[in-house]
Protein backbone atom coordinates (compact mmCIF):
# COMPACT_ATOMS: atom_id res chain seq x y z
CA UNK A 1 0.00 0.00 0.00
CA UNK A 2 2.85 2.59 1.22
CA UNK A 3 4.40 1.88 -2.52
CA UNK A 4 1.03 2.55 -4.27
CA UNK A 5 0.55 5.65 -2.54
CA UNK A 6 4.32 6.98 -3.30
CA UNK A 7 3.52 5.74 -6.86
CA UNK A 8 0.51 7.85 -7.12
CA UNK A 9 1.83 10.80 -5.16
CA UNK A 10 4.82 10.90 -7.41
CA UNK A 11 2.70 10.78 -10.49
CA UNK A 12 0.54 13.54 -9.65
CA UNK A 13 3.90 15.96 -9.15
CA UNK A 14 4.77 14.39 -12.42
CA UNK A 15 1.50 16.40 -14.17
CA UNK A 16 3.14 20.25 -13.47
CA UNK A 17 6.85 18.75 -14.79
CA UNK A 18 5.13 17.01 -17.99
CA UNK A 19 3.09 19.93 -18.39
CA UNK A 20 6.58 22.20 -18.71
CA UNK A 21 8.60 19.55 -20.51
CA UNK A 22 7.07 17.96 -23.03
CA UNK A 23 6.51 20.78 -24.92
CA UNK A 24 10.05 22.43 -24.51
CA UNK A 25 11.27 20.53 -28.49
CA UNK A 26 8.20 22.66 -30.29
CA UNK A 27 9.50 26.25 -29.10
CA UNK A 28 10.66 26.79 -31.97
CA UNK A 29 7.75 25.24 -34.65
CA UNK A 30 4.77 27.02 -32.03
CA UNK A 31 6.41 30.79 -33.04
CA UNK A 32 6.91 29.80 -36.82
CA UNK A 33 2.98 28.41 -36.26
CA UNK A 34 1.71 31.97 -35.00
CA UNK A 35 4.29 33.92 -36.43
CA UNK A 36 5.80 35.18 -32.99
CA UNK A 37 9.46 35.29 -31.70
CA UNK A 38 11.55 33.58 -29.39
CA UNK A 39 10.62 36.00 -26.58
CA UNK A 40 6.99 35.75 -27.22
CA UNK A 41 6.71 32.10 -27.26
CA UNK A 42 9.23 31.90 -24.25
CA UNK A 43 6.11 33.39 -22.56
CA UNK A 44 4.52 30.75 -22.52
CA UNK A 45 7.04 28.57 -20.34
CA UNK A 46 6.89 31.83 -17.94
CA UNK A 47 2.79 32.21 -17.82
CA UNK A 48 2.39 28.69 -16.67
CA UNK A 49 5.03 28.87 -14.34
CA UNK A 50 4.13 32.13 -12.56
CA UNK A 51 0.29 30.65 -12.52
CA UNK A 52 1.76 27.38 -11.01
CA UNK A 53 3.17 29.45 -8.45
CA UNK A 54 0.52 31.71 -7.60
CA UNK A 55 -2.10 28.89 -7.52
CA UNK A 56 0.79 26.96 -4.99
CA UNK A 57 -0.28 29.51 -1.97
CA UNK A 58 -3.74 27.84 -2.00
CA UNK A 59 -3.89 24.36 -2.65
CA UNK A 60 -2.53 23.40 0.69
CA UNK A 61 -5.10 25.67 2.58
CA UNK A 62 -8.07 24.74 0.04
CA UNK A 63 -6.78 20.94 1.31
CA UNK A 64 -6.48 22.01 4.98
CA UNK A 65 -10.41 22.82 4.82
CA UNK A 66 -12.69 21.06 2.11
CA UNK A 67 -9.72 17.55 2.13
CA UNK A 68 -6.96 16.05 0.12
CA UNK A 69 -8.75 13.81 -3.16
CA UNK A 70 -11.39 16.30 -3.59
CA UNK A 71 -9.21 19.59 -4.21
CA UNK A 72 -6.78 17.09 -6.30
CA UNK A 73 -9.70 16.05 -8.56
CA UNK A 74 -10.95 19.58 -9.38
CA UNK A 75 -7.13 20.71 -9.97
CA UNK A 76 -6.87 17.32 -11.99
CA UNK A 77 -10.32 18.33 -14.49
CA UNK A 78 -9.18 21.66 -15.14
CA UNK A 79 -5.71 21.05 -16.19
CA UNK A 80 -7.39 17.96 -18.44
CA UNK A 81 -9.71 20.27 -20.17
CA UNK A 82 -6.84 23.41 -20.20
CA UNK A 83 -4.50 21.16 -22.00
CA UNK A 84 -7.66 19.64 -24.67
CA UNK A 85 -8.02 23.52 -25.50
CA UNK A 86 -4.16 24.24 -25.93
CA UNK A 87 -4.08 21.23 -28.65
CA UNK A 88 -7.23 22.89 -30.14
CA UNK A 89 -5.94 26.78 -29.75
CA UNK A 90 -6.33 28.86 -32.74
CA UNK A 91 -4.17 31.79 -32.16
CA UNK A 92 -0.79 32.64 -29.70
CA UNK A 93 -3.63 34.45 -27.46
CA UNK A 94 -5.66 31.52 -27.04
CA UNK A 95 -2.32 29.42 -26.36
CA UNK A 96 -1.33 31.75 -23.74
CA UNK A 97 -4.60 31.54 -22.00
CA UNK A 98 -4.95 27.73 -21.66
CA UNK A 99 -0.91 27.42 -20.44
CA UNK A 100 -1.95 29.76 -18.18
CA UNK A 101 -5.16 27.35 -16.57
CA UNK A 102 -2.65 24.50 -17.09
CA UNK A 103 -0.49 26.40 -14.77
CA UNK A 104 -3.04 27.20 -12.45
CA UNK A 105 -4.41 23.66 -12.00
CA UNK A 106 -0.81 21.30 -12.38
CA UNK A 107 0.60 22.14 -8.85
CA UNK A 108 -2.34 20.65 -6.67
CA UNK A 109 -1.05 17.02 -7.04
CA UNK A 110 2.75 18.07 -5.56
CA UNK A 111 1.77 20.48 -2.71
CA UNK A 112 -1.04 18.60 -1.26
CA UNK A 113 1.49 15.52 -1.86
CA UNK A 114 3.76 16.99 0.59
CA UNK A 115 0.91 17.36 3.23
CA UNK A 116 -0.37 13.57 2.50
CA UNK A 117 2.49 12.34 3.40
CA UNK A 118 2.95 14.49 6.85
CA UNK A 119 -0.22 13.28 7.42
CA UNK A 120 1.13 9.59 7.22
CA UNK A 121 4.35 9.96 8.09
CA UNK A 122 6.94 11.41 10.73
CA UNK A 123 10.65 11.70 11.11
CA UNK A 124 12.83 9.96 9.00
CA UNK A 125 10.12 8.06 7.52
CA UNK A 126 8.83 10.97 6.28
CA UNK A 127 12.01 11.71 4.38
CA UNK A 128 12.27 8.49 3.28
CA UNK A 129 8.95 8.41 1.37
CA UNK A 130 9.69 11.84 -0.20
CA UNK A 131 12.80 10.74 -1.30
CA UNK A 132 11.11 8.00 -3.03
CA UNK A 133 8.31 10.21 -4.65
CA UNK A 134 11.29 12.45 -5.57
CA UNK A 135 13.07 9.03 -7.28
CA UNK A 136 9.85 8.21 -9.27
CA UNK A 137 8.90 11.79 -10.36
CA UNK A 138 12.36 12.37 -11.40
CA UNK A 139 11.48 10.04 -14.38
CA UNK A 140 9.09 13.04 -16.11
CA UNK A 141 11.68 15.35 -16.78
CA UNK A 142 13.81 12.39 -18.19
CA UNK A 143 10.98 11.14 -20.24
CA UNK A 144 9.13 14.65 -21.10
CA UNK A 145 11.38 16.05 -24.04
CA UNK A 146 12.07 12.76 -25.34
CA UNK A 147 8.66 12.01 -25.91
CA UNK A 148 8.04 15.27 -26.55
CA UNK A 149 10.45 15.49 -29.17
CA UNK A 150 9.11 12.56 -31.63
CA UNK A 151 5.90 13.85 -30.80
CA UNK A 152 6.54 16.87 -32.56
CA UNK A 153 8.69 15.33 -35.28
CA UNK A 154 6.08 12.51 -35.96
CA UNK A 155 2.45 14.89 -35.68
CA UNK A 156 3.04 18.28 -34.53
CA UNK A 157 3.94 20.18 -32.05
CA UNK A 158 -0.49 20.07 -30.86
CA UNK A 159 0.23 16.65 -30.56
CA UNK A 160 1.94 17.22 -26.80
CA UNK A 161 -1.14 18.57 -25.54
CA UNK A 162 -3.16 15.89 -26.59
CA UNK A 163 -0.70 13.31 -24.64
CA UNK A 164 -0.90 15.78 -21.42
CA UNK A 165 -4.91 15.45 -21.59
CA UNK A 166 -4.93 11.96 -21.66
CA UNK A 167 -1.95 11.87 -18.80
CA UNK A 168 -4.35 14.20 -16.83
CA UNK A 169 -7.62 11.74 -17.21
CA UNK A 170 -5.80 9.04 -16.31
CA UNK A 171 -4.11 10.85 -12.91
CA UNK A 172 -8.38 11.92 -12.29
CA UNK A 173 -9.14 8.02 -12.54
CA UNK A 174 -6.65 6.59 -10.44
CA UNK A 175 -7.12 9.52 -8.07
CA UNK A 176 -10.37 8.57 -7.87
CA UNK A 177 -10.25 4.54 -7.98
CA UNK A 178 -6.98 4.57 -5.71
CA UNK A 179 -5.87 7.96 -3.26
CA UNK A 180 -7.48 7.25 0.09
CA UNK A 181 -8.33 10.60 2.03
CA UNK A 182 -5.41 11.04 4.41
CA UNK A 183 -7.59 14.03 6.65
CA UNK A 184 -10.20 13.19 8.25
CA UNK A 185 -13.32 15.93 8.67
CA UNK A 186 -12.52 16.62 12.48
CA UNK A 187 -9.27 17.93 11.46
CA UNK A 188 -10.26 20.32 8.96
CA UNK A 189 -10.12 23.99 9.12
CA UNK A 190 -13.02 26.04 8.82
CA UNK A 191 -13.12 28.06 5.44
CA UNK A 192 -12.47 31.31 6.84
CA UNK A 193 -11.32 34.25 5.31
CA UNK A 194 -9.47 36.02 8.23
CA UNK A 195 -8.17 33.16 9.92
CA UNK A 196 -6.38 32.08 6.62
CA UNK A 197 -5.17 35.36 6.31
CA UNK A 198 -3.77 35.26 9.67
CA UNK A 199 -2.10 31.66 9.09
CA UNK A 200 -0.70 32.75 6.21
CA UNK A 201 0.93 36.13 8.09
CA UNK A 202 2.25 33.60 11.02
CA UNK A 203 4.09 31.10 8.15
CA UNK A 204 5.75 34.18 6.20
CA UNK A 205 6.61 36.06 9.36
CA UNK A 206 8.34 32.67 10.44
CA UNK A 207 12.51 33.65 9.53
CA UNK A 208 13.47 29.89 9.75
CA UNK A 209 10.87 28.44 7.52
CA UNK A 210 10.97 31.73 5.11
CA UNK A 211 14.73 30.84 4.79
CA UNK A 212 14.97 27.20 4.42
CA UNK A 213 12.29 27.73 1.82
CA UNK A 214 14.47 29.89 -0.27
CA UNK A 215 17.23 27.40 0.56
CA UNK A 216 15.19 24.96 -1.64
CA UNK A 217 13.74 27.32 -4.07
CA UNK A 218 17.52 29.05 -4.83
CA UNK A 219 19.03 25.25 -4.82
CA UNK A 220 16.65 24.12 -7.64
CA UNK A 221 16.90 27.59 -9.54
CA UNK A 222 20.04 25.45 -10.96
CA UNK A 223 17.93 22.78 -12.40
CA UNK A 224 15.56 25.31 -13.48
CA UNK A 225 18.26 27.38 -15.21
CA UNK A 226 18.89 24.58 -17.53
CA UNK A 227 15.21 23.41 -18.13
CA UNK A 228 14.01 27.10 -19.16
CA UNK A 229 17.24 27.24 -20.92
CA UNK A 230 17.08 24.11 -22.85
CA UNK A 231 15.74 24.67 -26.31
CA UNK A 232 18.74 26.91 -26.67
CA UNK A 233 21.04 25.08 -24.86
CA UNK A 234 20.10 21.71 -26.63
CA UNK A 235 20.03 23.16 -30.22
CA UNK A 236 21.70 26.65 -30.77
CA UNK A 237 24.70 25.48 -27.46
CA UNK A 238 25.33 21.69 -28.12
CA UNK A 239 23.69 21.71 -32.52
CA UNK A 240 21.35 18.94 -31.43
CA UNK A 241 17.91 18.19 -33.22
CA UNK A 242 14.47 18.24 -31.73
CA UNK A 243 15.01 14.60 -31.30
CA UNK A 244 17.91 14.80 -28.98
CA UNK A 245 16.74 16.22 -25.62
CA UNK A 246 17.80 13.36 -23.87
CA UNK A 247 21.40 14.16 -23.53
CA UNK A 248 20.47 16.87 -21.60
CA UNK A 249 17.70 15.48 -19.75
CA UNK A 250 18.75 12.33 -19.00
CA UNK A 251 21.79 13.20 -17.18
CA UNK A 252 19.95 15.87 -15.45
CA UNK A 253 17.49 13.85 -14.05
CA UNK A 254 19.34 10.35 -13.63
CA UNK A 255 21.44 12.21 -10.92
CA UNK A 256 18.32 13.05 -9.23
CA UNK A 257 17.20 9.65 -8.75
CA UNK A 258 20.22 7.95 -8.46
CA UNK A 259 20.96 10.89 -5.35
CA UNK A 260 17.05 10.30 -4.02
CA UNK A 261 17.22 6.40 -4.37
CA UNK A 262 21.05 6.81 -2.34
CA UNK A 263 19.25 9.58 0.53
CA UNK A 264 16.03 7.26 0.69
CA UNK A 265 17.78 4.46 1.89
CA UNK A 266 19.97 6.73 4.40
CA UNK A 267 18.34 8.90 5.86
CA UNK A 268 17.35 6.81 8.78
CA UNK A 269 21.16 6.39 9.19
CA UNK A 270 22.44 9.35 8.45
CA UNK A 271 21.23 12.66 10.44
CA UNK A 272 19.61 15.14 8.69
CA UNK A 273 22.68 18.17 9.49
CA UNK A 274 25.04 15.78 7.58
CA UNK A 275 22.83 14.94 4.98
CA UNK A 276 22.61 18.31 3.96
CA UNK A 277 26.51 19.20 4.14
CA UNK A 278 26.86 15.73 1.59
CA UNK A 279 24.44 17.17 -0.66
CA UNK A 280 26.03 21.00 -0.48
CA UNK A 281 29.00 19.47 -1.08
CA UNK A 282 28.32 17.22 -4.11
CA UNK A 283 26.37 20.37 -5.62
CA UNK A 284 29.73 23.01 -5.55
CA UNK A 285 31.82 20.03 -6.69
CA UNK A 286 29.57 19.89 -9.68
CA UNK A 287 29.97 24.01 -10.01
CA UNK A 288 33.53 23.96 -10.09
CA UNK A 289 33.43 21.27 -12.68
CA UNK A 290 30.94 23.32 -14.57
CA UNK A 291 32.44 26.67 -14.33
CA UNK A 292 36.01 24.89 -15.11
CA UNK A 293 35.01 23.25 -17.92
CA UNK A 294 33.30 26.04 -19.77
CA UNK A 295 35.73 28.23 -19.29
CA UNK A 296 38.50 25.83 -20.78
CA UNK A 297 35.82 24.87 -24.07
CA UNK A 298 34.65 28.84 -24.39
CA UNK A 299 32.19 28.38 -27.29
CA UNK A 300 33.04 24.56 -28.73
CA UNK A 301 31.37 22.76 -25.32
CA UNK A 302 30.21 18.89 -26.34
CA UNK A 303 28.38 16.34 -25.33
CA UNK A 304 29.23 14.22 -22.62
CA UNK A 305 31.25 16.90 -21.02
CA UNK A 306 28.70 19.53 -21.09
CA UNK A 307 26.33 17.31 -18.99
CA UNK A 308 27.84 15.09 -16.81
CA UNK A 309 28.07 18.22 -14.08
CA UNK A 310 24.80 18.46 -13.85
CA UNK A 311 24.05 15.08 -13.25
CA UNK A 312 26.79 15.28 -10.18
CA UNK A 313 24.53 18.57 -8.99
CA UNK A 314 21.23 16.79 -8.63
CA UNK A 315 22.38 14.10 -7.04
CA UNK A 316 23.73 16.61 -4.40
CA UNK A 317 19.94 18.48 -4.98
CA UNK A 318 18.42 15.56 -4.42
CA UNK A 319 20.53 14.23 -1.31
CA UNK A 320 19.85 17.59 0.34
CA UNK A 321 16.68 18.74 -0.32
CA UNK A 322 13.88 16.30 1.64
CA UNK A 323 15.90 17.01 4.61
CA UNK A 324 15.63 20.38 4.40
CA UNK A 325 11.93 20.35 3.00
CA UNK A 326 11.21 18.18 5.74
CA UNK A 327 12.54 20.07 8.92
CA UNK A 328 10.32 23.33 6.55
CA UNK A 329 7.21 21.34 7.14
CA UNK A 330 7.93 20.28 10.70
CA UNK A 331 7.54 23.79 12.28
CA UNK A 332 3.77 23.61 11.06
CA UNK A 333 2.40 20.44 12.44
CA UNK A 334 -0.63 22.03 12.64
CA UNK A 335 -0.92 23.49 9.35
CA UNK A 336 1.12 21.41 6.95
CA UNK A 337 -1.51 21.72 3.99
CA UNK A 338 -0.88 25.69 4.39
CA UNK A 339 3.22 25.45 4.96
CA UNK A 340 3.80 22.89 1.78
CA UNK A 341 1.72 25.76 0.16
CA UNK A 342 4.14 28.10 0.86
CA UNK A 343 7.04 26.19 0.47
CA UNK A 344 5.90 24.90 -3.16
CA UNK A 345 5.59 28.38 -3.68
CA UNK A 346 8.76 30.30 -2.75
CA UNK A 347 10.33 27.17 -4.69
CA UNK A 348 8.05 27.47 -7.92
CA UNK A 349 8.21 31.12 -7.52
CA UNK A 350 12.07 31.09 -7.38
CA UNK A 351 11.69 28.79 -10.85
CA UNK A 352 9.33 30.82 -13.05
CA UNK A 353 11.48 34.37 -11.95
CA UNK A 354 14.94 31.64 -13.22
CA UNK A 355 12.95 30.25 -16.46
CA UNK A 356 11.60 33.74 -17.47
CA UNK A 357 13.62 36.31 -16.53
CA UNK A 358 17.44 34.80 -15.79
CA UNK A 359 17.37 32.45 -18.34
CA UNK A 360 17.05 34.50 -21.10
CA UNK A 361 20.15 36.42 -20.27
CA UNK A 362 22.39 33.90 -20.20
CA UNK A 363 21.16 30.97 -22.40
CA UNK A 364 23.94 32.33 -25.32
CA UNK A 365 26.83 31.08 -23.66
CA UNK A 366 27.31 27.31 -21.53
CA UNK A 367 29.64 29.84 -19.07
CA UNK A 368 27.34 31.95 -18.32
CA UNK A 369 24.61 29.29 -17.61
CA UNK A 370 27.66 27.41 -15.21
CA UNK A 371 27.95 30.95 -13.21
CA UNK A 372 24.17 31.41 -12.74
CA UNK A 373 24.12 27.68 -11.69
CA UNK A 374 27.38 28.72 -9.03
CA UNK A 375 25.70 32.11 -7.88
CA UNK A 376 22.27 30.18 -7.08
CA UNK A 377 23.93 27.28 -5.12
CA UNK A 378 25.63 29.79 -2.84
CA UNK A 379 23.10 31.87 -1.76
CA UNK A 380 21.22 28.80 -1.30
CA UNK A 381 23.61 27.84 0.94
CA UNK A 382 23.82 30.65 2.89
CA UNK A 383 20.40 31.05 3.34
CA UNK A 384 20.11 26.95 4.62
CA UNK A 385 23.22 28.34 6.93
CA UNK A 386 21.05 31.13 8.74
CA UNK A 387 17.59 29.09 9.24
CA UNK A 388 19.63 26.80 11.08
CA UNK A 389 21.74 29.08 13.04
CA UNK A 390 18.02 30.83 14.12
CA UNK A 391 16.84 27.25 14.99
CA UNK A 392 19.89 26.50 17.52
CA UNK A 393 19.53 29.93 18.89
CA UNK A 394 15.91 29.02 19.94
CA UNK A 395 17.18 25.99 21.16
CA UNK A 396 19.43 27.63 23.83
CA UNK A 397 17.54 30.11 24.26
CA UNK A 398 14.47 27.33 25.37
Amino acid sequence: MQRLLTVILACLGMVGALAIDTYLPSIPAIGRAFDVGPVAVQQTLSVFLFMFAFMMLFYGTLSDSFGRRPVIMVALTVYTLASAGAALAPTFGWLLLFRALQGMSAGAGSVIGQAIVQDRFTGAEAQRIMSHIMMVFGLAPAIAPVLGGWLHVTFGWRATFVFLALFGTVMLLATWKLLPESLPREKRHAFHGVAIARNYLKVLGHPQFVLLSLSVGLAFGGLSLYIGSAANFVMEILRLPETAFAWMFIPLISGMVIGSAWGGKRAARIPAPRMRAIGFGTMLLACVLNVGYTAAAGGTVTIPWAVLPLMVYTFGLAVAMPAIQVSALGLFPDNRGLASSMLAFIQMMSFALVSGLVAPLLFDSAFKLACGVAVGLVASFCACQLGNAMARERVAAA
